[in-house]
């Protein structure tokens, strides 16, 4: 038999723990569950679990975040016990018999003449996409009628516990409020902000779950599809005019080379090519409303890429990649490619891609930020501001 590298041998023993925990968690939900049960249940040393995860809630969290990420995968079925994409006892984005939902049902993911190109949905504007979008969301949470729980109903009160994970998660939503708003400003008729109208609807939908662990059938789900539906049409004075702005430092020219190491796009599930003309945001999880500065100052051209950072990646990293799929999840069933935000979002759990913008130490409060332009960087800053500054500077 040949022999496993060690790296080989990690990586084994870290699938054989995640599928231990997966089963351990599924039977006797995350408060009850035990790492010495888990350790058995994987055949390994309760060692061997903390050496591939600092505690019970960072596996939980990586659990979730692999479940999540299986589901939003382009060409995944989700786990083996849950239906396709197509289908399912709430048909997702498409209605119960699995056949697309007719044009102007709540959370339609089609146009007018109920077609979709290439497999993607089209929508006849934002209300549509909101109502789409949150059509998906519901399709995933437990019929009153199910028994236990699903498997992440524990996942808040773990967030609200600690502060440590409460405030990158507070940001976390800033930043997916951002990605669904500026979805939804890409098949909106007009040409306004919806970064505010997407927070609302995510506060609704999220609030939604909670009430689904709680209170199994307290609300009739499609009465909350129409109440997003109608949230597109709500003005409520967003404004992109944030008052500190004026007042940033500009970027500092700069003339180095730009050579990125190969990364992942955590919005799309693919490679994300770096090479290009544009602004690369080197943010931490407690700066991660900055990444906003970066999208409206930059240039039409431009690409714009967030790279996430953090001084936690063993708990909170698996938490980002959590929060990042079950975005990406929805956003693939109830938008079309055309209208999803330009905006690349690499995790960059190892700090390698911050190094090569210049950035060798990262934290959670990190925020700085390049202009890179034929294949160097051409200008540079740090500090609160710094996604702003490198956006609008002209570069040499």
């Amino acid at each position: 038999m040949e022999r496993l590298s060690r790296a080989e041998l990690q990586a084994r023993n870290r699938a054989r723990v995640l599928a231990a925990a997966r089963d351990e968690f599924a039977e006797r939900g995350f408060r009850d569950a035990k790492i010495d049960a888990i350790a058995e249940r994987a055949g390994l040393t309760r060692g061997a679990v903390y050496s591939n995860f600092p505690g019970k809630r960072a596996l939980y969290f990586a659990v979730l975040a692999e479940l999540a990420e299986r589901a939003a995968a382009p060409d995944a079925d989700g786990p083996e016990d849950a239906a396709p994409p197509t289908a399912g006892p709430r048909g997702r984005a498409f209605g119960e018999d699995g056949a697309p939902p007719a044009a102007g049902v709540p959370g339609a993911a089609f146009g007018a003449d109920g077609t979709a190109r290439d497999g993607i949905p089209e929508v006849a504007g934002a209300g549509e996409a909101l109502a789409a979008f949150a059509r998906v969301w519901v399709s995933r949470l437990p019929l009153a009628t199910d028994g236990p729980g699903r498997m992440g109903m524990d996942l808040m009160p773990e967030i609200m516990a600690d502060e440590r994970t409460r405030k990158p998660f507070a940001q976390l939503m800033k930043l997916n409020g951002m990605l669904l708003g500026l979805a939804l400003e890409g098949v909106a008729a007009g040409g306004g902000r919806m970064v505010r109208v997407a927070e609302v609807a995510l506060t609704t939908l999220h609030g939604m779950s909670q009430m689904a662990d709680a209170a199994p059938g307290f609300v009739e789900e499609f009465d909350v599809v129409s109440a997003c539906e109608r949230l597109a049409e709500l003005d409520l004075g967003d404004r992109w005019d944030p008052p500190h702005l004026p007042w940033a430092a500009p970027a500092r020219p700069a003339d180095a080379p730009w050579a990125p190491p190969p990364a992942a796009d955590a919005l799309r599930g693919g490679p994300a090519p770096l090479s290009g003309d544009g602004v690369v945001a080197v943010v931490g999880l407690h700066r991660l409303s900055a990444v906003e500065e970066a999208v409206r100052g930059a240039g039409a051209g431009d690409e714009v890429t967030a790279v996430l950072v953090t001084g936690d990646p063993g708990e909170l990293g698996p938490l980002v990649r959590l929060v990042l799929a079950d975005l990406r999840g929805c956003l693939r069933e109830a938008f079309p490619r055309r209208a999803w935000p330009r905006l690349r979002v690499v995790y960059d759990e190892r700090g390698a891609v911050a190094a090569a913008a210049g950035v060798p130490a990262v934290s959670d409060g990190t925020e700085a930020a390049v202009r890179v332009r034929a294949g160097r960087v051409v200008a540079r800053a740090d500090g609160h501001g710094a996604c702003h500054a490198a956006a609008s500077a002209a570069g040499p």
